[in-house]
């Protein structure tokens, strides 16, 4: 029951089909591998997927997910019993709300500063409007609405979703035409028609494979019954084969498994060693063949394949002699306008990108010059710092001895020679008024 929700709600699994092999050895690894890589294709692809894998935690969610129909769970009756979930899962629903939430403001921010949107406040509750698949007024709680349109923009978004992947292939097969005419161009007049020949006998090359079987045709299971399930093709039985290829053993086939039956009739057609085969062109060729069976077999348009659906379309007229397949080199997947269109749209994007560029290179320039003033102004302010420290290393040995007790001690100054000389000099200039001592030992005159 692991990720059935998914499968009710018709997920597009975007993986490379395997083969089918029933020895046993490898079947376990290749399960775990389509499971990993089973992606929506959805933006919130990771917030569908882990809030299903908690609500199927809950035992009574899980029970009321086993009986419901696929109309139950589109037409948001599913999500009335979210209210009778046990506390710890709805708390866990409500972490990845919020984790959601925090996670889509990301992405707003990133793409406003990204196109230089002036904004003087951000209105999260507008904004976060722009995505269909949470309530915008509700951040913090996850509450049935959000399960309800969760479903149902899940639903919407997944029938759109085969569309897009054609778009895609349309855009990427015009660009590789837009790149060979380019390329052409640079060459000389001989080089040019060398190059021309070249590729036009690659393009026979692809074309020259074995007749490719229509999908769901007797001629197509047979081949898959008998090659790579190795029974005897005389025996073939469309319940045995049906069950045989349904792999999670739940009753219906989903488009994984589908698209795993086309890989011998791809194998026809494409081969990843030859250099004229595109691998991109055999995932859009896997893509029709999926949709061929989805569009004459599956009646209620649930995007999945009973057993009495697979059944009646083998009572079908067209299941015994079905129309020959095309493949997509029979028929190109643009027109000239279009190309045309999107060649202009290439050189509109290309002169946007050369604006954008040189507006960086000025920036850039403008970065340059205030580092170099900065690390100018840096250095002066170092040069300035050192002068301090120099004279304050210089202050501190200027101060008098310290004494026993820490106390300062002042010294006199001891004379310099030059201040002896000059008090010298100023005693003989001072006149001496005390009278003369008389000469000693002379006679006395009478």
């Amino acid at each position: 029951m692991r990720l059935l929700l998914l499968l009710l709600l018709s997920v597009s699994a975007s993986v490379w089909s395997v083969p089918i092999e029933r020895n046993g050895g490898n079947q376990e690894v290749k399960e775990e591998e389509q499971e990993e890589n089973g992606d929506t294709g959805l933006y919130y692809d990771r917030y569908l997927r882990e809030v299903i894998e908690v609500l199927e935690t809950d035992p009574h969610f899980r029970e009321k997910l086993q009986t419901a129909n696929t109309e139950d769970i589109k037409n948001g009756r599913l999500s009335k019993e979210l209210d009778l979930v046990s506390h710890h899962v709805r708390t866990r629903l409500d972490e990845l709300k919020r984790q959601e939430v925090s996670r889509l403001r990301m992405l707003l921010k990133a793409k406003m500063d990204s196109t230089n949107t002036q904004r003087e406040q951000m209105d999260h509750a507008s904004l976060l409007r722009q995505f269909e698949h949470l309530d915008p007024h509700n951040q913090n709680t996850f509450e049935a609405k959000d399960l309800e349109l969760l479903i149902s923009t899940a639903t919407k978004d997944l029938e759109n979703y085969d569309a897009e992947r054609h778009e895609e292939f349309k855009r990427y097969e015009m660009l590789k035409e837009h790149e060979r005419r380019e390329y052409l161009k640079g060459l000389d007049q001989e080089k040019r028609e060398k190059e021309e020949r070249r590729m036009q006998e690659l393009k026979e090359k692809h074309r020259q494979h074995p007749k490719v079987n229509a999908p769901g045709s007797v001629a197509q299971l047979r081949e898959v019954w008998e090659e790579t399930d190795g029974l005897d093709p005389q025996e073939f039985n469309p319940k045995t084969f049906f069950k045989l290829h349904d792999t999670n053993e739940d009753g219906l086939l989903d488009e994984q498994e589908l698209e795993a039956l086309f890989t011998k009739e791809l194998e026809k057609v494409y081969d990843p060693k030859n250099e004229e085969d595109d691998m991109m062109e055999m995932e859009e060729e896997r893509l029709r063949m999926r949709e061929h069976i989805m569009n004459n077999v599956d009646t209620n348009k649930d995007r999945l394949v009973s057993l009495e659906e697979f059944l009646k379309s083998t009572e079908k007229r067209e299941f015994n002699n079905p129309k020959e397949w095309e493949t997509l080199d029979a028929k190109p997947a643009y027109t000239e306008e279009e190309l045309q269109r999107f060649e202009v749209e290439l050189r509109d994007k290309e002169e946007e990108l050369k604006r954008r560029v040189e507006t960086l290179r000025q920036e850039q320039e403008l970065l340059n010059e205030r580092g170099k003033a900065l690390e100018a102004q840096k250095k002066e302010y170092q040069q300035a710092v050192l002068e301090m420290s120099q004279r304050q290393k210089e202050g501190a040995d200027a101060l008098p001895p310290a004494g026993p007790n820490g106390e300062l001690q002042f010294q006199p100054k001891a004379p310099q020679p030059e201040e002896k000389e000059t008090k010298a000099d100023q005693e003989a200039e001072v006149p001496n008024n005390l009278p003369a001592e008389p000469p000693q030992n002379l006679p006395v005159q009478p």
